[in-house]
């Protein structure tokens, strides 16, 4: 118990310290965001003023390589983007349901993503990273970890505001207590745009 008592400690100080490199990044996505909006007003190429900002969620079922378990949970993100197809996404996922022995799994991530606009479909790729937190069995303990996350998918342009999401996600955990583990699995949800000033985004 000692030993988990310890890492608590530890990794909760890494949990403090990501949560503030996360908040700065999403601050300074956001002033980046509204500083192309307003230069938007003298357009000398196309692409000025081609940025958007969106939310959304979905259900996720994953696999967790510690007791080889497929839990099922919720996924929630915010999205910025811009014509010049890189963005940036941060995300959140809770994997509480059809556990076993009470295993559950929440990442934290963020990071860049590179898209493609093909008319009303938008495949992408990502590179996010961020903190883990698992409730091993039976609450015996609750470890928090550094996480890397490639992953990708595509949206489909319903109109101006909606579209939905199909994502896939695998998870490395280099620093999980018992050895480095991995997860991975899929999303599928609904993305809805707050702004989008694309050109020619309007809904056809």
């Amino acid at each position: 118990m000692n030993h988990f008592d310890g890492l608590a400690k530890t990794r909760n100080a890494q949990l403090r310290l990501m949560r503030s490199g996360l908040v700065t990044l999403v601050l300074v996505v956001f002033t980046m965001l509204a500083c192309r909006t307003a230069s938007g007003q003298t357009p000398e190429s196309a692409n000025i003023g081609g940025v958007s900002l969106s939310v959304g969620g979905g259900v996720s079922g994953y696999y967790i390589q510690y007791g080889q378990l497929k839990n099922l949970g919720f996924t929630g993100f915010v999205d910025g983007d811009t014509t010049r197809r890189l963005g940036f996404e941060t995300e959140g996922r809770w994997l509480e349901y059809h556990s076993s022995a009470d295993v559950h799994v929440e990442t934290y991530l963020g990071g860049l993503r590179y898209h493609l606009n093909m008319n009303r479909w938008q495949p992408y790729v990502k590179g996010l990273c961020g903190l883990g937190r698992f409730n091993f069995p039976y609450n015996y303990a609750d470890g928090r970890y550094f996480v890397i996350a490639p992953g990708g998918g595509v949206d489909y342009r319903l109109n101006r505001r909606w579209s939905v999401r199909v994502d896939g996600e695998y998870q490395y955990w280099p620093q999980f207590t018992f050895g480095a583990m991995s997860s991975g699995g899929l999303s599928v949800g609904a993305r809805y745009y707050i702004f989008n000033n694309y050109p020619g985004s309007a809904a056809r």
